[in-house]
């Protein structure tokens, strides 16, 4: 794409099957990549490569190619969004090889200036590692939904245990899925 040559449509496409199942919900996705407190570094790229190190990656998963993504993507625009939290993700996620896109929250030892919209210091990082595109924009959109719930937010803001982040994540992912009509009525 970088050097303007022709790519056909179908590279963009998920392997798997276009289904709900597919995709975790934000819980397994966190439960997978894991809930870590007191992550120590002083700046954003210690702080990233921490996150790296400590993350729950499957074991094919470069991790020092992984961080220099993170960088990378980080010297392009922030993913700070305010209110003390960042969302370091890749730009493009089809890059990195998980069998399921996975999520880790970290609420680091100290707030570390990370250039976010509201010029505030961030204390929490939520990490996201995706094979594909659509993992990568479903897990995005259900933790923008989560982070608008007053609950989930008072949570993240008090840095709950893991159980209880796990919990609210898993009730937000049942907000998200849509209800199965009744039988016999028709949906249109």
């Amino acid at each position: 794409m970088a050097n303007r040559l022709p790519l056909p449509p179908d590279i963009l496409e998920d392997a798997q099957p276009d289904h709900p199942d597919v995709f975790p919900g934000m819980a397994e996705a966190l439960w997978a990549g894991g809930v870590f407190y007191r992550v120590p570094g002083a700046d954003k790229a210690a702080i990233l490569a921490e996150v790296v190190r400590i993350m729950s990656l499957p074991p094919e998963v470069d991790r020092d190619l992984l961080l220099e993504v993170l960088l990378a993507r980080e010297s392009l625009c922030s993913t700070g969004i305010g209110d003390g939290v960042a969302i370091p993700h890749v730009r493009n996620p089809i890059v990195m090889h998980v069998p399921r896109p996975i999520m880790s929250l970290s609420f680091l030892a100290q707030p570390v200036e990370f250039d976010a919209l509201d010029g505030r210091p961030v204390h929490t990082l939520f990490t996201i590692v995706s094979a594909t595109i659509r993992g990568h924009l479903q897990l995005l959109s259900r933790l923008s939904f989560a982070l608008r719930q007053t609950e989930f937010k008072a949570a993240i803001a008090r840095k709950a245990p893991p159980e209880e982040l796990l919990q609210l994540a898993a009730t937000i992912d049942r907000m998200l899925v849509a209800p199965e009509p009744p039988q016999g009525v028709n949906p249109s």
